[in-house]
């Protein structure tokens, strides 16, 4: 089963379609590339998709003069992983001239409607996201600790905020916010993931809902069952102690139907009676029961 983070990636792949797209998606992945030497350039990825997309971009601007090779090491889980390298890394440094001793990122390789693309790359070559359902958490390991304000400057351009932090040395550029990551994922073209997040959201919403509901009710149920626990223990005293009788007709009537029926909330009692009455009112009955229980018991220890 594919994880979230490479159904993304499989999204974002299929959107970058048109030749200032290719052209800008390419200048993403190649600046945030973390292995660049000599007259190679080489990452390595699970995703089918980002591997194919990679040979069709570089294909597609650098033609025949740069030529991209692939090895597949099948995964003890079954799945793949795609080692691929790009030759001729100067020539290919020199077109979007990038310079290794200090990267930045120069939006002139970036044309208005391609910035999503570029972004989409930067995503696929360094960018990982968590599964939903576990916890929203978008994250780029930047390549070089110069691009994070960069990548910063440009996240914060379309609206999305993005911290800094720290990992084995590596500078990390992450985001936490849900709706920031809904935002960033429509803005690369992964519309789908983003509706998948949504759904995830309302679920666990309303789950949560769920739970706070049973809990509550559980509470309730505990309640109600130690009120009338006291109540029975009440009036079994007062039966014990020969002062039953001397309540008055209303309260032995409601003394009677909880002896009768331990589970009733005070609502049904008072709806049984024979002038029915309010919550409230059997409430008021019980406490005068209470309180006479009480009495007897501390002139009980007194004596």
């Amino acid at each position: 089963m594919a994880s979230f983070a490479n159904e993304v990636k499989r999204e974002i792949a299929s959107a970058v379609t048109d030749k200032d797209k290719r052209y800008a998606c390419l200048y993403g992945v190649i600046l945030f590339c973390r292995n660049i030497n000599g007259n190679c350039i080489s990452f390595t990825t699970e995703s089918m998709e980002f591997s194919a997309l990679f040979r069709r971009i570089t294909q597609s601007v650098f033609k025949k003069s740069v030529t991209v090779s692939e090895d597949i090491t099948e995964k003890k889980n079954g799945g793949n992983i795609y080692s691929l390298s790009a030759d001729n890394a100067e020539m290919i440094l020199q077109k979007y001239n990038i310079d290794m001793s200090r990267r930045e990122i120069n939006l002139r390789h970036v044309v208005t409607n391609s910035l999503s693309s570029f972004l989409a790359g930067i995503f696929l070559i360094c960018g990982s996201i968590s599964d939903p359902n576990r916890e929203y958490h978008l994250e780029f390991t930047l390549p070089d600790e110069n691009l994070f304000e960069a990548l910063h400057s440009v996240l914060l351009s379309i609206g999305i905020d993005g911290r800094k932090t720290e990992r084995k040395g590596q500078t990390v550029l992450y985001i936490k916010d849900s709706e920031n990551i809904e935002d960033f994922l429509t803005f690369i073209g992964a519309q789908q993931s983003t509706i998948d997040i949504m759904n995830i959201k309302i679920y666990k919403d309303v789950r949560n809902k769920a739970n706070r509901i049973a809990n509550c009710d559980s509470a309730n149920i505990d309640k109600v069952i130690a009120a009338a626990s006291k109540q029975t223990e009440d009036i079994e005293f007062l039966i014990r102690c020969n002062l039953f009788e001397t309540l008055s007709a209303e309260l032995r009537e409601t003394a009677e139907l909880r002896l009768e029926n331990p589970e009733m909330t005070l609502q049904e009692i008072g709806e049984m009676l024979s002038k029915p009455i309010g919550r409230s009112g059997v409430m008021r009955r019980f406490k005068i029961i209470s309180q006479i229980a009480d009495e007897l018991r501390t002139e009980l220890k007194g004596g």
